[in-house]
């Protein structure tokens, strides 16, 4: 019987044991923990890059790879698994709590935005502290990172279509972004004063080492430790507590939940975190074990 468009013929071969080899790569390289559920997710962006490396095989692909024969590749590879799904203002309750905390503070501030994904978190960032303190100009420095290098590009460019405003009030879109005119009708920049408060840089959780000093007033992570499983997240959050300043917040997402992970946090309001100590005191040692 002939095939049909819509018969599940694949262009490569992609087995349960690819499946489970990649599983194993991206969760060493970025702690992504994918469920059973992602084998087609997986192969469907996989497949891109072989057809971009011209290579006929996922063996060959992840035997190349893991072998370090491909340059860069490791690179596009975590780009390729890493999820994306953001918007201005995503989370909505969060932003009024940040600027009552940035109002109460003095001196120089500093946020750190832990998964800023195509720029839309840290900018509502911007605009909100922007907003609190009734000036483009405020004292506020915004870290913004990503594992993904590509939607880094995209968020530091600061350009989006104009759709992706539909949400936001127009007084809002006004002061902070200038329309496009000519070949770029239909697009918005976001004003330079704003990608000014704002340095973006590649960080992965999950290294060694991360390029950051001193503490910060504020960490957005929402929306990141979903995909971790418990001792990656207990790994991190022990990790961010050092770089939290006495008073400072940790923004998480909607269904995530730190106080099952960490002990040196305490509740603040919805998904909003402080450290569990006093002014001055070291951290509490966990009681946690992996």
């Amino acid at each position: 019987m002939p095939q049909t468009k819509t018969d599940s013929v694949k262009e490569f071969d992609f087995t349960g044991k690819d499946f489970e080899r990649v599983r194993a790569m991206i969760y060493k390289r970025a702690g992504i923990a994918l469920a059973d559920s992602k084998q087609e997710m997986v192969y469907s962006r996989l497949a891109r890059r072989l057809r971009a490396t011209g290579i006929s095989s996922f063996v060959r692909y992840l035997d190349d790879l893991e072998a370090g024969r491909m340059g860069d590749e490791w690179e596009a590879f975590t780009n390729a698994l890493t999820t994306n799904l953001t918007s201005f203002f995503r989370e909505a309750h969060h932003f009024p709590l940040l600027a009552e905390h940035v109002k109460k503070l003095s001196g120089p501030i500093t946020i750190w935005c832990s998964a800023s994904s195509t720029g839309e978190e840290p900018y509502s960032i911007a605009m909100t502290v922007c907003e609190a303190f009734n000036t483009l100009t405020p004292p506020v420095t915004i870290i913004a990172t990503d594992i993904d290098t590509n939607v880094l590009a995209t968020a530091a460019n600061g350009v989006y279509n104009l759709d992706r405003l539909d949400k936001m009030p127009a007084d809002r879109a006004r002061r902070f972004f200038l329309r496009g005119k000519g070949d770029r009708e239909g697009q918005v920049r976001v004003r330079p004063e704003l990608r000014q408060m704002i340095t973006f840089k590649p960080l992965n959780l999950l290294a060694d080492s991360w390029p950051l000093t001193g503490q910060f007033d504020v960490i957005f992570c929402r929306n990141v430790m979903i995909y971790f499983d418990k001792a990656t997240q207990r790994k991190i959050l022990s990790r961010f507590v050092p770089l939290m300043k006495s008073d400072a917040l940790l923004f998480a997402g909607h269904s995530e939940n730190f106080l099952y992970v960490s002990d040196s946090l305490k509740l603040r309001g919805k998904t909003v975190y402080e450290l569990d100590q006093p002014r001055g005191a070291a951290p509490k040692a966990s009681s946690h074990r992996t």
